[in-house]
């Protein structure tokens, strides 16, 4: 029997998850299961796009809140430098918010935290073969979101400013639409937590040093538009 017939070489995954048991359990999952070889693990975006250059493995499975370079920008540098990485987004939330730019970013393939081993090689061999990787729960918020009616959106599509990622601009755009962060956190299904530390990022970005500013440097960026009169 030939090695293409019946000895198909494993997966080379590196996996990147800002906290440590999470990550370390993850490693250790995919360790035993057949199929996939763990090559590397990050802790941050930076660190997994480095990884990628130093062991071009196959596939990244990618957390997407992460600091210094959170996935969806991690994403886009790994599917924009290395083509030949897959990345399958791994998170906690499978909610629109985190779907669509990771999705636009160039991740093939989404599963959340729960998703089982089966699953996870499931997505890594459909990403491999040029399908693509999303569980059943994700595929159907997919299909909702691309059969809703587009609403007439408040943000622009031109790129964010200053190096915002997505998520901080769509903080950006829901403080100057006047929610609250707790408000904010309950629409992007997040911890006020994360909602502190994304105002915390964009306002070092841009130099902005209050809420007021952050208002007024959104609408001067065209991130939100003046209500029609």
């Amino acid at each position: 029997m030939t090695q293409t017939e019946g000895e198909k070489q494993p997966a080379r995954v590196v996996v990147a998850d800002d906290q440590t048991v999470v990550r370390e359990g993850i490693v250790m999952l995919l360790g035993l299961l057949p199929g996939v070889q763990v090559v590397g693990a990050a802790g941050d975006g930076e660190e997994a796009v480095r990884l990628v250059a130093e062991l071009a493995p196959d596939v990244v499975l990618m957390d997407l809140r992460m600091p210094r370079c959170d996935g969806v920008e991690a994403t886009r540098r790994i599917r924009a430098q290395y083509p030949g990485t897959q990345v399958v987004v791994l998170t906690t939330y499978a909610d629109d918010e985190s779907l669509f730019p990771a999705l636009r970013a160039g991740a093939r393939g989404y599963l959340t935290k729960d998703a089982g081993g089966d699953e996870i090689v499931r997505a890594v061999e459909s990403v491999l073969s040029g399908d693509a990787g999303l569980s059943p729960s994700v595929q159907r918020r997919l299909l909702e979101r691309l059969s809703q009616p587009e609403a007439g959106p408040s943000v622009t599509a031109d790129a964010p400013p200053d190096g915002l990622t997505a998520r901080e601009t769509e903080v950006l755009v829901l403080i100057a639409e006047g929610f609250s962060n707790q408000e904010i956190a309950r629409k992007l299904h997040v911890s006020t937590a994360t909602v502190k530390t994304h105002i915390n990022n964009l306002f070092s970005k841009t130099g902005l040093k209050d809420r007021a500013q952050a208002v007024r440097y959104a609408y001067g960026k065209g991130l939100v538009r003046p209500p029609a009169q």
